[in-house]
């Protein structure tokens, strides 16, 4: 017989949205909206023992130990929400979201909304939702809006060239000339939200996230400017996305 449909805490849920900055606050709860009532998180998981595994069903609906569905921040068609933050996740390679869902788990990448989500997910769970993920296509184009010239100038600058001068290599060099990713350990950049590539650039700085080969990433962050980070963030997000781990 397939379990019911539970609630989680709304209290557990407001103290995670608590903490967050408030243009994220406002972008998550707004897309949580739809899922409250009464006071409660609904989350509807009637869900066999049989697809219990199934990574689609984690994602739009959540577990029944109590974690929220992915499509809560990431969207319905987990191509991120640009305003709030939230990455896509459609389309990339299945290694490296293992490696980044096991990071946010083992706290070698930290994150106040994701790291109690994947310490809430079992291992296997944690793999059904890379397998799902990786199968999926990248969105298309959304006319997101081109940057201004001098930060698109600037961006696609750092992006191909690089400025050796400071020591930093083109972005192209790991992650592909159209930003493309190349394998598990160099994520696609193109498509993805301009504020999340610049978050996880300070977050690098920072180092609240150091699970990077080699800590390659902590040495070119520290060697960028702000406004350098924004551009080129700016630049990889009107580029358009590419799906890497495969196609469903």
């Amino acid at each position: 017989m397939c379990a019911p449909p539970f609630k989680v805490s709304h209290l557990a849920f407001s103290a995670l949205v608590a903490v967050l900055p408030m243009s994220r606050r406002l972008a998550l709860t707004a897309s949580m909206s739809v899922r409250i009532a009464f006071g409660g998180l609904l989350i509807c998981t009637a869900v066999c023992p049989a697809h219990a595994m199934d990574g689609g069903e984690i994602a739009r609906n959540g577990t029944q130990a109590g974690v929220p569905a992915c499509a809560s921040c990431h969207g319905d068609a987990w191509g991120g929400n640009a305003e709030g933050g939230f990455p896509r996740l459609s389309g990339l390679a299945e290694g490296y979201l293992a490696h980044e869902l096991d990071s946010f788990a083992d706290g070698s990448r930290d994150n106040e909304i994701m790291g109690p989500i994947a310490q809430g997910l079992a291992p296997e769970e944690r793999r059904a939702l890379t397998v799902f993920y990786a199968g999926l296509r990248a969105p298309p184009p959304d006319g997101t809006p081109q940057p201004d010239d001098t930060a698109s100038d600037r961006g696609r600058m750092l992006a191909q060239t690089g400025e050796w001068t400071k020591a930093l290599p083109a972005c192209a060099q790991c992650h592909g000339p159209a930003g493309q990713g190349v394998g598990a350990a160099f994520p696609p950049l193109a498509g993805q939200p301009a504020a999340y590539i610049a978050a996880q650039l300070s977050a690098w700085k920072a180092g609240t996230r150091r699970n990077d080969p080699l800590g390659l990433m902590k040495g070119i962050a520290d060697r960028l400017s702000d406004d350098d980070a924004t551009a080129v963030a700016a630049y990889y997000a009107a580029l358009p996305a590419t799906a890497i781990g495969g196609a469903r």
